[in-house]
C-alpha cells in the first residue's frame, strides 16, 4: 500500500488572512535556495526559478522511490535592501537582494540534495550549481495575506513597520519573507495571493 503524500504546506506557516497581521512561531525549516539581485522582472530572476524546480522535482521523485511522497510547496522568497524605503516606499527594485526558496521535508538532507542536483544536470538548468540547501529559523513572526499586484505591497509593509510593529512593542529582526500561493506565470497580478511575513522580536 502506497503511503499518502505529505503536504508540506498544510502548516501554520502557510496560513494567513487578508487585512490581519497575526503572530506565528516557526521552528527550523529547510529549503532549496538560490540568491539573486535586482528587479524580479529583470534577467536574473527567471534563471533562478528555472534552476530550483528541476532539483525539487528530482528530490521529490527520489523521496517517493524511498517510500515517502510529498507535495512540493509553493515558491517563496526572502527580500531585503540596505534602505528599508527601497522596499516599502520607493519600491526601488534595482537595489533589491533576494533569495528564492522551495521547502524541503525534514527527512531529506544535503546528500539527497546533492544527488538531486546531479540527476538534474543533463537538463542544464542555468544556475544549477548555485542551488543549495539552507535552513531558516525565523522564530516569532507576523504575517498577513496580500491579494493583488506585488507593486501594491508597499503600503501594507509600510503600515507594518510604522504602525503595527511599534504599536505591539515589536521590532523587525530578519528579512522580509514572501510565500507565493498562486502560480506567478498563470495568475493575473490583481488575483495573486501572497503571504507577507516579517520575523520580529
Amino acid at each position: 500500500m502506497t503511503a499518502p503524500e505529505v503536504d508540506l504546506a498544510d502548516d501554520d506557516a502557510y496560513r494567513a488572512h487578508r487585512g490581519e497581521w497575526r503572530l506565528v512561531d516557526l521552528g527550523p525549516r529547510q529549503y532549496l535556495a538560490v540568491d539573486g539581485h535586482g528587479d524580479p522582472d529583470g534577467a536574473a530572476f527567471a534563471p533562478a526559478v528555472e534552476s530550483l524546480y528541476p532539483v525539487a522535482a528530482a528530490l521529490r521523485t527520489a523521496s517517493e522511490d524511498a517510500g515517502r511522497g510529498y507535495v512540493v510547496p509553493p515558491l517563496e522568497g526572502l527580500w531585503w535592501a540596505q534602505d528599508l524605503d527601497a522596499s516599502t516606499r520607493r519600491r526601488d527594485r534595482a537595489v533589491w537582494e533576494w533569495t528564492l526558496l522551495l521547502a524541503v521535508p525534514h527527512w531529506l538532507g544535503a546528500a539527497e540534495v546533492e544527488a538531486a542536483v546531479e540527476r538534474t544536470r543533463p537538463q542544464a538548468p542555468p544556475r544549477l550549481d548555485d542551488v543549495r540547501l539552507e535552513t531558516l529559523t525565523e522564530g516569532r513572526c507576523m504575517q498577513t495575506l496580500h491579494v493583488g499586484a506585488f507593486d501594491d505591497e508597499g503600503p501594507v509593509l509600510r503600515r507594518l513597520h510604522t504602525e503595527v510593529l511599534p504599536g505591539a512593542g515589536f521590532a523587525p529582526t530578519g528579512k522580509h519573507h514572501e510565500v507565493y500561493l498562486t502560480d506567478l506565470r498563470r495568475t493575473e497580478p490583481a488575483a495573486r495571493r501572497t503571504i507577507l511575513r516579517q520575523p520580529i522580536a
